[in-house]
């Protein structure tokens, strides 16, 4: 049987604006660009690094 793959929800929730480029460049990465854009993303270690980078600009749900 196929196991199903976690996955965490993403929302954009602050402005990359005024901040340093690897953040900018992370939400892009999390393919968010624009305030209010969610994404269903697959829960592994290099996105929960991102997220820890831009955790002030995003909202996670499960």
């Amino acid at each position: 049987m196929a196991e199903k793959k976690k996955t965490l929800k993403v929302t954009q929730i602050g402005s990359p604006v005024g901040r340093p480029g690897y953040q900018r460049q992370n939400l892009v990465g999390l393919g968010l660009n624009k305030i209010g854009r969610t994404r269903e993303l697959e829960d592994t270690p290099s996105v929960r690094g991102m997220i820890a980078q831009v955790h002030h600009l995003v909202r996670v749900d499960n």
